[in-house]
Parts: structure tokens; C-alpha cells; sequence
């Protein structure tokens, strides 16, 4: 098997973006032909491949890696194979250039999961692998869209004891993340005609006063209240429509507003909280929650025994937190208790110039095989 920088590159070179983000029948979308090429190399190593079918033609790989002797734990190593679409054709072609490999998906998350295939197949290859511990690289589908493979796993209560979900985390354990709540917000006027516009009433104006209260004043509430890992939870007004046409006095205006949650807020106390912070303000608002599943906060407890062993070997004192949501929360409220690890950072995702160090790389296939090989 090609090394880890090897194997990334291949994976970059592969085509996987979500199939939310293109048109229908795209020749990029899915993430097939990567969870092909990982699981021909997995049997070569002696891992056992299943597909679970997660969506239509678009199924999570298994790639299992069985205990010498009685299975009493499993651990699941959850990257996910999708991405977002690229800026220019090129962005699929690696580069390598200043100790860094640029590509998309490079770091978000190709790179976890060049870095968690590899450590598991040379720990299959290894003469020494975990005599009661099941290993499982699953590569899951539809994590940057509606998280369709995570949720499949949870839906169906897949069975596990830990799992590290791969994230750009610069390589830190981290134990929570916050939580995603979208909502749409609709001021409701009165039209008439732009020469004589005392006879409506502008819903764009009010909406401005809304988007004013917003980003200042509910801003400051939010960081009154911090979570240790996280800090405090935030706002932000994404998108605004509102108005026909220049001479006529618009009647409705919406916005769509990005609420990230800490641990203890769900979405309907999210909603019902800037509804009741609008009300105080006299602002007449309608305040709805934009239909997506639900993107919950993480926390684990550090505390677990399986979670402290892997912040030993990490060499980790104590966890970190992240503002970004990812599959970790989908699988730990389906049951699997999970934490966050991997290398590049979240500040390359999703740019034209996606990279990721190759020494950090090389370290994250590294550190996971320490982990791997210190299961009991």
C-alpha cells in the first residue's frame, strides 16, 4: 500500500463531491469511487469490506479489521469521503509544494481519512494488533450536506464503544462541539407606490432593525453564557430577501439567521429565544426554524476510560472544544459515545487553496497506530 502522503493525493484525485452541490447525474458527485478504491486496498490488507447502503447509490464503506481473540470493545475511525464543490477543475489535481499537499478535500477530510486507513492497515499488517478490541474505518457519505451516513448509523443503533470521527482538528482531541441551528426570520408590511410611500409600510426597514438587534445586542446576551470547552454560542444573519421591484414599498422581508448552540440548547429553545428577544425589542417578527435534521451540540466526558486513554497517548492534558459541527454529535446521540481528531485546520476547508502539512499528516497515522497498538 502507498504511504499516507501517497494515499492522500490519490484520494484528492478522485472526485467526490456531494451531490447536494451539483447538478443531477454530475460526473463529480459521490463519493463512490473513492470508498471503491479504499475498500480494493483494505482486502489486499486483510480487512474485511462491507457497504452499507446510507443513501441511494451512495453507501458508507466498513472496512473491519477483527481482534486475535474474543471482540469485548470496538472502536469506529469516522472520516467522511464527501466535499464541497471546487472553485476550478484543478482543485482536483494534488499539488504538493512547501511541505504541504493542496487539493480539495485535503484537509476536510481526506486527510483523516488517509491518515486512519493507513494506520489501520499497517496495524493489520502488523504482527502485533489488539487481542480483544474490533477496529472499524467506516468512510461515511453526506457529512457536508444532511450527515446521511452517520445518521444511518445511528438510526439503526450501530454498536460501538468510541468512535473518532475525522475532523481538520490540528491534531488535539476534541471532546465538544457546537451545535447548528438555522432559522428563518419574516417581517410582514404593507406595499404601495415608491412615490408615495407614507401609505405602506417598508418590511425592509423593519427587517434592518431586526438585523441591527441581531448581530449586536442578542450578539452580547449569547457571550454572556460560555461553555468551558466552547466559549459562548453565536449569531449571524446569512442570507436577506425582501422586495418586487425598486418603486414599489416592499410588504415582506426575510433573513435566515445561523444560530450555533452549546450543549444544553436545542433548537426550540433557540427559536423561542430570539422570538422572545425580538418581542422585548418591539420588533414584529414571525421566527420559524428552517427544516434540516438536527445538528446537535457534542460533549463526551472526558472522563471515560477509553476517552482518557486516548488523550495519553495523544499526550494530551485535557480536550479541546470546536465551533464547527460535524458527525461526531449525530453518532453520540444515536448511542456511540465520540470525539473529534485529526490533522490539517478548519481555517483551509472549503477555500480555493485547500491544503494540509505533510509533516501533520505523517504524525496523524503515527499517533493513531500508538493508540491502535496500546488497545488491549
Amino acid at each position: 500500500m502507498a504511504n499516507v502522503k501517497s494515499l492522500l493525493a490519490e484520494l484528492i484525485a478522485l472526485p467526490s463531491v456531494n451531490p447536494a452541490f451539483l447538478p443531477p447525474r454530475h460526473p463529480h458527485a459521490g463519493e463512490g469511487r473513492v470508498a471503491e478504491y479504499l475498500a480494493a486496498l483494505g482486502a489486499r490488507a486483510g480487512l474485511e469490506i462491507e457497504f452499507q447502503s446510507a443513501l441511494p447509490h451512495r453507501p458508507n464503506l466498513l472496512a473491519r479489521l477483527r481482534p486475535a481473540g474474543k471482540i469485548r470493545r470496538t472502536i469506529l475511525l469516522a472520516p467522511h469521503l464527501d466535499t464541497v464543490n471546487v472553485a476550478q477543475a484543478d482543485q482536483f489535481t494534488p499539488r504538493t509544494r512547501d511541505g504541504r499537499i493542496f487539493g480539495r478535500g485535503a484537509c476536510d477530510t481526506k486527510g483523516s481519512a488517509a491518515a486512519f486507513f493507513s494506520a489501520l492497515c499497517a496495524l493489520a499488517k502488523s504482527s502485533t494488533r489488539p487481542r480483544e478490541t474490533e477496529i472499524i474505518f467506516v468512510g461515511l457519505v453526506d457529512e457536508e450536506y444532511g450527515q446521511g451516513g452517520s445518521r444511518y448509523l445511528a438510526d439503526r443503533k450501530f454498536q460501538a464503544d468510541l468512535a473518532i470521527v475525522g475532523e481538520p482538528t490540528r491534531l488535539s482531541l476534541a471532546t465538544a462541539h457546537k451545535g447548528s441551528v438555522w432559522l428563518a426570520v419574516e417581517t410582514r408590511g404593507r406595499s404601495a407606490h415608491g412615490a408615495t410611500p407614507w401609505f405602506g409600510k417598508n418590511a425592509v426597514h423593519e427587517m434592518a432593525r431586526v438585523v441591527d438587534v441581531l448581530e449586536t445586542d442578542f450578539a452580547a446576551r449569547l457571550r454572556e453564557r460560555r461553555h468551558p470547552l466552547l466559549g459562548p454560542g453565536s449569531v449571524s444573519v446569512g442570507t436577506i430577501a425582501g422586495g418586487t421591484q425598486t418603486n414599489i414599498v416592499p410588504d415582506r422581508c426575510m433573513i435566515n439567521v445561523d444560530r450555533r448552540t452549546l450543549p444544553g440548547e436545542s433548537e426550540a429553545t433557540a427559536r423561542r429565544e430570539v422570538a422572545a428577544f425580538l418581542r422585548t425589542r418591539k420588533l414584529a417578527a414571525k421566527v420559524s426554524t428552517i427544516k434540516l435534521k438536527p445538528c446537535v451540540p457534542l460533549e463526551t466526558d472526558a472522563r471515560r476510560p477509553l476517552v482518557r486513554q486516548l488523550l495519553r497517548s495523544l499526550r494530551q492534558a485535557r480536550p479541546t472544544g470546536l465551533h464547527y459541527f460535524c458527525d461526531a454529535a449525530v453518532l453520540s446521540r444515536g448511542g456511540i459515545p465520540s470525539v473529534v481528531f485529526g490533522p490539517g485546520d478548519i481555517a483551509q476547508a472549503h477555500t480555493a487553496q485547500e491544503w494540509i502539512s505533510i509533516a501533520e499528516l505523517e504524525r496523524a497515522q503515527e499517533m493513531l497506530i500508538c493508540y491502535l497498538k496500546s488497545l488491549p
